[in-house]
């Protein structure tokens, strides 16, 4: 009997995309912690996405 190898042919590849993620973004780095800070402009652009899909 022939295996099916649908699955494994598609696993391989990641599903998540890390370009629009919080961290593609950043500014700068919190020097102890390592912590991502976005830029002024990443933080206008979240307000106001946020914003526009109140109710």
């Amino acid at each position: 009997m022939a295996k099916n190898r649908f699955k494994e042919k598609f696993m391989a590849g990641p599903i998540e995309k890390h370009d629009t993620a919080a961290w593609a973004n950043t500014e700068r780095t919190k020097e102890v912690s390592n912590v991502t800070m976005p830029s002024e402009m990443q933080v206008l652009d979240a307000k106001e996405y946020v914003d526009s899909n109140q109710k």
